[in-house]
């Protein structure tokens, strides 16, 4: 298991469409994905799960990934909470 904390920029947070980009993305890679945020942890290959956890721009999450394809399912989450992914 990898895993990496780090703070969401989107001005939405994780919510509707930043969240569909990032389960779409996760659904990729053949490994669990899971954010952990506000005490909770989440399956990050569920849109609903991940939009239920409330996670505002600003918020401190740890990403984790476990399986085969961890480490690049990893690399991606994390380049996609920090940059901002659909923020334009």
């Amino acid at each position: 298991m990898v895993f990496q904390r780090v703070k969401v920029v989107h001005p939405q947070g994780l919510h509707m469409r930043p969240a569909q980009l990032f389960v779409t993305e996760m659904s990729k890679f053949d490994c669990a994905v899971t954010v952990v945020a506000n005490g909770k942890s989440v399956n990050a290959k569920s849109i609903l799960y991940l939009m239920a956890a409330c996670i505002k721009q600003g918020a401190e999450i740890e990403i984790r990934c476990d399986g085969p394809q961890e480490a690049e399912a990893l690399a991606a989450a994390v380049q996609l909470v920090e940059s901002g992914a659909d923020s334009n």
